[in-house]
């Protein structure tokens, strides 16, 4: 037929490996050694700054951009949001120690706080999403935005007591990141569910009510003519 065009559909079957547990190992580990800091037990140093740049930072970045090749836009915007998250902790952290900057470029309070809010208020949207996840996720979202808000409560009061309370509360939520990566880890290797992270079981779509048959009076039989004799 003259114009006629075939199509053909190829499928193709996704082999490549899971890139969350990255991402979530390389945000959790680095979460709790910066919250054991705020806690009180040590000071701010490179161990923190070397794991926010590299781990926290380029893991979580690599992560964002496996998730984009599965086609999975969640995982894409969170691993590289918090990986550019942590780039940029460490970013305002060095740049006022530098001596050429240190005058003009340093971040004051107020505006480290505000830095922390909106951080604070991605994650809670990003939370939303959690819902239709796992439970393990929502623990890690809910948690990480409520420490985004103490930390910038902090930053605005200058109370120390706020300061130590996230420290924990930034510990929970980084090791409930680290224990959601592994698990993910060990199932997956295990080939069933060693460590459960409880997933969202989906509802059922409503099925419509089944369409009563119309009904179709049957066919009338009629009794077939009498048979007349033929005339002599």
């Amino acid at each position: 037929m003259l114009g006629a065009t075939n199509e053909t559909t190829t499928k193709v079957k996704d082999t490549t490996a899971n890139p969350a547990p990255l991402g979530l190992l390389g945000f959790g580990m680095t979460t709790v050694l910066l919250n054991i800091h705020n806690a009180g037990y040590f000071q701010l140093g490179s161990m923190i700054l070397g794991m926010g740049i590299f781990y926290g930072g380029l893991a979580q970045i690599l992560a964002g951009v496996m998730e984009w090749k599965k086609g999975n836009t969640f995982g894409t915007v969170a691993f590289t949001s918090y990986g550019l998250f942590w780039l940029t902790l460490v970013a305002l952290v060095m740049i006022p120690v530098i001596p050429d900057f240190k005058a003009s470029f340093a971040t004051s309070n107020t505006g480290f706080g505000w830095y922390l809010f909106m951080w604070g208020v991605f994650t809670f949207v990003m939370f939303l999403g959690t819902l239709k996840l796992n439970r393990a996720l929502q623990f890690v979202f809910l948690s990480l935005a409520i420490l985004f808000w103490l930390l910038a409560a902090f930053r605005f009061t200058g109370n120390a007591d706020v300061l130590k309370v996230a420290g924990y509360e930034g510990i929970v939520c980084g090791f409930s990141a680290i224990y959601t990566g592994l698990a993910q880890v060990l199932n997956e290797v295990y080939g069933r569910t060693v460590a459960p992270i409880f997933p969202v079981k989906s509802k059922a779509a409503a099925q419509p009510a089944p369409t009563p048959p119309s009904y179709t009076p049957p066919r009338q039989q009629y009794p077939p003519p009498p048979i007349v004799p033929p005339r002599e």
